[in-house]
């Protein structure tokens, strides 16, 4: 069975395409909403979703989230005594999905269409690849953000040539691609964004200002106090989308309560250097396509982030008409990925939709420039430049560049700055050419892209016929075959919480957080609570402890009435 994944920042989710529609996963809990946070509690077990999310306030230290911005990097996450990847924690949650759409669709779940921002790097699709190995799924395509939402929009469906653009601002990234459909052929023109531009960042800024405005240092707050204020932020910002004003409230440590009221025409004024940020990628896009705004059809919004008055009066000002925005924001990725996955498997309720990709960024080498006689500069030189549709091979020629050269080295990196130390080194090939003057031997140097993100250079010498060449397999920061094995042995000997006591363990530590959020004579109402209902769960009369945990779950609504999952 294929299904169709959304491995989000802030929450992910899975779909299916099912009896000719596609269907939302819920997970344990009865969510479609799986929160991408992963915990290790004090008995080493991991916890993944809602339940490790609740622990981001009581136990920060051994709680992770937000690790989807780190993919590709060899960046390590601490979680109490254990050391993570941002591979294995998104092979957690994948994990998780997998389990629950297993337990949904009653059969096994051994291939999925895994969702990744556009703007992605090569780099960090392949650390997606390898989290989906490591949760035991054959990848059997990364999807494109925008294109799932245009495919969740029905937009395969439309029989005339239309073009369209979709603006993604989900919770840690933002992308936004101009697609055009013709002839049954889904064709992404150019994709640009910002990975590290999402819903995190406008909750960071509230952060800050509460801290400027209480007087408090922000670098010197104990990590609990810093949680505290995070989600209190999170709150905030939801709030504003639908009311003019909003409180946050953080406890210190000295017991003392403090509170800043924050407007919506504040928050606004906060965030315009975001929604700035946001303007450049949509131009980048459509300058990259050569289309004018009033050349398309159709503007799609995705990514929970969108539902933001703000950002949606931003994009409307942008393009002088209103957005489509009639699918659920946080959802219609994960259904697009659901179709895609029917698509694959060739279901006869789908007609075939070929979709095309592009190269995020522009590839090339380092070559050396005359810029005055006897100077030489180093500057990139690309090859494939940004937004070629893939696959793509290109070529170019280069000269040798002093006297009785010997060999020419072809440094490989991807990125857009002239300045060769700005981007991403990818590697290098070496040929060997005959001892002449400069600029005598000349060299073609190829570049073969294909829709996997595999890259084979080959160079060339025209005097001699002879060539070198390199497959680009792996980038700075990828799991090499060695360390995906260790990986999987490593995430093989986890204690993971059991799926069927999921929904018991996410309201025990809903029930800590409260606890530890409040005073006085609701603590303790509280922490009476928590311990009657533990004690029923050790009774383990499966009638009781359902009872039970509903009239906790009643009076917990009561107390923290805030949830925004």
């Amino acid at each position: 069975m294929i299904v169709g994944i959304d491995l989000g920042t802030t929450n992910s989710l899975a779909c299916a395409w099912c009896d000719g529609a596609a269907r939302l996963i819920p997970n344990a809990l009865g969510q479609l909403l799986t929160p991408s946070v992963v915990a290790v509690d004090e008995a080493g077990e991991v916890l993944v979703g809602l339940a490790a999310r609740e622990r981001l306030l009581t136990h920060p230290e051994s709680t992770a989230a937000v690790f989807k911005r780190y993919m590709g990097t060899t960046r390590a996450l601490q979680l109490g005594e254990r050391t993570f990847r941002p591979e294995e924690l998104s092979a957690l949650v994948l994990r998780s999905l997998k389990a629950d759409a297993e337990a949904a669709l009653g059969c096994e779940v051994d291939e999925a269409v895994i969702t990744v921002p556009a703007y992605f790097s090569d780099a960090q699709r392949k650390a997606t690849r390898a989290a989906g190995e490591l949760a035991g799924l054959k990848v059997g395509r990364l999807l494109n953000e925008p294109t799932a939402a245009a495919l969740a929009y029905g937009l395969h469906e439309l029989g005339r040539e239309s073009c369209f653009l979709v603006f993604d601002l989900g919770g840690g990234t933002f992308d936004v691609s101009v697609l055009e459909m013709f002839e049954g052929v889904m064709e992404v023109r150019a994709s640009a964004g910002d990975n590290f531009l999402g819903g995190e960042d406008f909750a960071v800024l509230l952060v800050r200002e509460c801290a400027r405005e209480l007087g408090l240092d922000e670098t010197r707050l104990p990590p609990a106090v810093r949680a505290t204020l995070r989600e209190q932020a999170e709150r905030a910002k939801r709030r504003l989308s639908t009311e003019p004003s909003a409180v946050m409230r953080v406890r210190l440590d000295g017991g003392g309560e403090r509170e800043w009221t924050v407007t919506a025409q504040q928050f606004e004024a906060l965030s315009a250097p975001l929604l700035a940020r946001a303007r450049a990628p949509v131009e980048r896009a459509l300058r990259d396509a050569h289309i004018r705004s009033g050349g398309l059809d159709r503007i799609v919004m995705a990514g929970g982030a969108t539902r933001m008055p703000m950002v949606r009066s931003l994009v409307a000002k942008m393009f002088g008409r209103i957005p489509s925005a009639g699918l659920n924001p946080d959802e219609v990725v994960a259904l697009g990925a659901g179709v895609q996955a029917g698509l694959k498997a060739r279901d006869a309720a789908l007609e075939e939709v070929v979709l095309t990709d592009v190269s995020p960024y522009s590839l090339g080498i380092d070559s050396a420039h005359e810029v005055a006689p006897g100077h030489l500069q180093i500057s990139f030189s690309p090859i494939i430049e940004r937004n070629t549709v893939v696959p793509a091979s290109r070529s170019k020629t280069f000269t040798t560049a002093r006297d009785n050269q010997r060999e020419i080295t072809a440094r490989i990196f991807q990125g857009e700055s002239r300045n060769v130390d700005e981007n991403v080194f990818l590697g290098e090939v070496t040929v060997p050419v005959p001892a002449r003057p400069a600029g005598m031997e000349t060299i073609d140097v190829r570049f073969t892209y294909d829709i996997n993100g595999l890259l084979e250079v080959e160079a060339s010498v025209h005097s001699t016929g002879r060539t070198a060449s390199v497959v680009i397999e792996g980038s700075p920061g990828a799991l090499t075959p060695v360390e995906v094995a260790e990986s999987l042995r490593k995430l093989a000997a986890l204690k993971i919480h059991p799926r069927q006591l999921a929904e018991n363990r996410a309201i025990v530590e809903r029930a800590d957080r409260v606890y530890q959020e409040s005073l006085g004579d609701r603590r303790e109402a509280v922490g009476r609570l928590i311990s009657r209902f533990l004690l029923t769960l050790d009774r383990q009369d499966p009638h009781e402890c359902r009872e039970a945990r509903a009239a906790m779950q009643r009076i917990l609504d009561d107390i923290d009435n805030e949830t925004y999952l």
